[in-house]
């Protein structure tokens, strides 16, 4: 049975949860299943030493919802735990795989938009970019910078110099984090109702879809994801990952992003308590019906 579950604490206190977190830790407190185990934040983000809340007397698996790692942080994360009597149902193999998003893409192209993946340190040239994508979108191997003043995307008639002086200043914002390589991405018009866009976060835990949920702050009137759709993504390798999905400005639907299910988090306004019992059953729906 999976009923062990693993956050990261405060920063300022290694019994207590991450301030951030305190939600999710009360909902799966709440559904009465799942025994807590917090880690130090401190210590591991900023040490690389793992310390527990508590002391695992005897072997157990366990999930973990937490702060996204690079993938060797990650590995050593695995392993550590492992010493310490605690197997994640995410192994590293699995993390890697949705963790960056070229290497998940091949199993989604099909309904994903176009991307080009060119690894850190490798040449790319704008006029070869431009060559396949009409207007395409910047982020690393994990992440864009959303939010910030870099051009939410770029055209043909984008300039060298305008390209290499946007480049400079994504450079800047993901700085340490810079992950993986390039995804330069083919950039789609989505719909719209008001302001709102009409995006979906679905978690697939142990090939069933354990949640879907509004993840674009719209209203509960707009249309949700196709269930064909959501049904095709079932079985891609990991026992725990999530995709989200967005309506396009023509009425057909793309999934935008991949990501591990350990490291995603809730759309807002989930119901966290559903989440953590849906978690619970679907993790251990197999030997629940045996």
């Amino acid at each position: 049975m999976v009923h062990t579950i693993l956050f990261p604490s405060s920063f300022f206190d290694g019994k207590k949860i991450d301030e951030d977190i305190q939600n999710e830790y009360e909902a799966a407190i709440d559904t009465g299943l799942w025994e807590v185990v917090l880690f130090s934040y401190e210590k591991w983000f900023h040490d690389g030493v793992l310390v527990l809340s508590k002391e695992i007397p005897s072997p157990v698996t366990a999930v973990y919802r937490g702060w996204m790692m690079k993938e060797e942080q990650y590995a050593s994360f695995y392993h550590k735990l492992q010493e310490k009597g605690i197997t994640l149902v995410t192994d590293p193999k699995a993390y890697q795989y949705f963790h960056y998003f070229p290497q998940v893409y091949e199993a989604i192209k099909e309904d994903t938009p176009k991307m080009l993946a060119v690894p850190s340190g490798n040449a790319y040239s704008l006029a070869d970019i431009q060559k396949k994508f009409d207007r395409f979108m910047v982020k690393d191997y994990v992440k864009s910078v959303k939010g910030t003043n870099f051009p939410t995307y770029f055209t043909k008639d984008t300039t060298e110099e305008a390209f290499r002086n946007a480049m400079e200043l994504f450079y800047q914002y993901r700085g340490e984090l810079l992950s993986g390589g390039l995804c330069f991405k083919e950039y789609v018009d989505l719909a719209r109702y008001g302001k709102a866009t009409n995006e979906y976060r679905v978690f697939y835990i142990e090939n069933e879809i354990a949640s879907v949920s509004r993840n674009s702050l719209q209203g509960n009137f707009t249309p949700q994801p196709p269930k064909n759709l959501l049904e095709r993504y079932r079985s891609l390798p990991s026992p725990f990952y999530t995709l989200d999905y967005a309506e396009l400005a023509d009425g057909s639907w793309k999934i935008l992003e991949a990501g591990d299910g350990s490291v995603s988090g809730p759309s807002e306004g989930q119901n966290l308590y559903a989440f953590y019992r849906a978690l619970y059953q679907c993790l251990n729906h197999r030997l629940l019906d045996n």
